[in-house]
């Protein structure tokens, strides 16, 4: 069973009344929603406090869920407006970290002072390339590269259409990678989305 089938059946399980079964599925999307939460405000301890209010909002309209991308990004989709509202409200927001959009570019588990500072370099370049994007494309690319999700559920939680997410991540890493040609030396690693 994949994430998304185990999400959906959690989801009707926990619909009909099983506290176990929204247990069980705050333990499988909490990472996700951790991870949108954290890149996009300024301490860990608000990022746990809007996954929390995510779910609490997900369990008080669990009846108003429309079946579509699933579960999951209907739930990112609770949480991107619960930090949106935190933000408003004068919590402070960061900046994404791009240093986790090159996850596939980290240096090996013990690297010399030469590579260090190479990926130190890169990882520079990277964040000043993604700083200048936009903030929909910086908000595509978590989507889809940082959280994970696929176009589907990235639709759902922007409110848009799957092909207009895929076209909006290839039009989002266009930019990135001649932002990157801008600042510098390219990463030896490709950025690149699911």
């Amino acid at each position: 069973m994949t994430d998304r089938e185990e999400a959906e059946a959690l989801f009707s399980a926990a619909r009909a009344g099983s506290s176990e079964a929204w247990a069980d599925l705050y333990a499988l999307v909490r990472p996700a929603l951790f991870r949108y939460a954290r890149l996009r405000l300024a301490t860990d301890d608000q990022a746990e406090d809007a996954v929390s209010e995510t779910m609490a909002r997900a369990i008080g309209a669990a009846d108003r869920y429309q079946p579509g991308a699933g579960p999951v990004a209907w739930l990112v989709g609770i949480c991107r407006n619960v930090v949106f509202e935190t933000y408003r409200s004068g919590g402070r927001v960061r900046t994404t970290d791009p240093g986790l959009l090159s996850l596939g570019t980290a240096p090996t588990p013990e690297p010399g002072p030469a590579e260090t500072a190479l990926h130190r370099e890169e990882e520079q370049g990277l964040r000043a390339a993604f700083d200048r994007l936009g903030p929909d494309d910086r908000e595509v690319l978590v989507l889809r590269v940082v959280v994970g999700l696929d176009a589907e559920e990235s639709a759902a939680a922007l409110g848009k259409r799957a092909g207009a997410v895929r076209m909006a991540q290839s039009r989002a890493l266009g930019r990135l990678r001649a932002l990157l040609e801008e600042t510098g030396p390219a990463p030896q690693g490709e950025v690149t989305g699911p």
